[in-house]
């Protein structure tokens, strides 16, 4: 008797977190301002089509449960930003592990991921800021403090995202893990609103929890 009862405590220890996939991945994708304002059909007169669909897709295909909507216009990031915490916190209170849910922002949809990235306060989340970081942030926006895994990703040729190491140093969380990624695609701001490998599979990477070369 005293065996059994020993063995079920054993496979009650083991699987602690079964009802959680150690495959069951989450990316909240956070699209750029260009959308709040124009249908995902419509070109912007330089950059194109933001290829919103194609670029949910990428993650879909990668095996990412996905989470995103066109927002409305002109949305408040830090209160969009809230709503974004609310569901993570229902992900987290289900059993879905913090550092199997990534937050992806493009330009706009980046500074709402600081936003969440200040506002959670998680270490172990994963976020991705893309094209937006400027340095003149750190004055401008200076109640941003970012928390978790972060990878800032900008293009040389474009003026709306440089190094983000200034306001990691600036930020109190302890930040286990922070890389910079600069791309040389030549497509300035442009370059976010195409579905390209260059940017989303860092992107994928990091989310699975490559943060050495993601």
């Amino acid at each position: 008797m005293k065996l059994s009862l020993l063995i079920v405590l054993i496979a009650l220890t083991i699987c602690f977190n079964c009802s959680e996939s150690p495959k069951e991945r989450y990316i909240f994708f956070l699209h750029n301002r260009f959308l709040e304002e124009h249908s995902i059909n419509e070109s912007h007169p330089e950059y194109g089509r933001t290829e919103y669909n194609e670029i949910l897709s990428a993650f879909k295909k990668a095996s990412f449960t996905v989470i995103s909507e066109q927002r409305q216009s002109n949305v408040n990031a830090r209160d969009y930003a809230e709503g974004i915490v609310a569901q993570i916190n229902d992900l987290i209170k289900k059993g879905i592990h913090p550092k199997h849910i990534t937050i992806i922002g493009t330009s706009k949809g980046g500074y709402i991921a600081q936003y969440v990235s200040t506002i959670a306060q998680n270490p172990d989340l994963n976020f991705v800021f893309i094209a937006s970081f400027r340095t003149q942030d750190l004055e401008t926006i200076p109640d941003i403090n970012y928390c978790g895994n972060i990878l800032n990703i900008y293009e040389e040729t474009d003026p709306f995202g440089v190094s983000a190491i200034g306001r990691k140093e600036t930020s109190t969380c302890a930040i286990r893990h922070y890389k910079d990624l600069q791309l040389h695609t030549g497509l300035r701001h442009g370059f976010l609103f195409k579905a390209l490998d260059a940017w989303i599979q860092p992107s994928i990477n990091w989310a699975n929890g490559h943060y050495q070369n993601p």
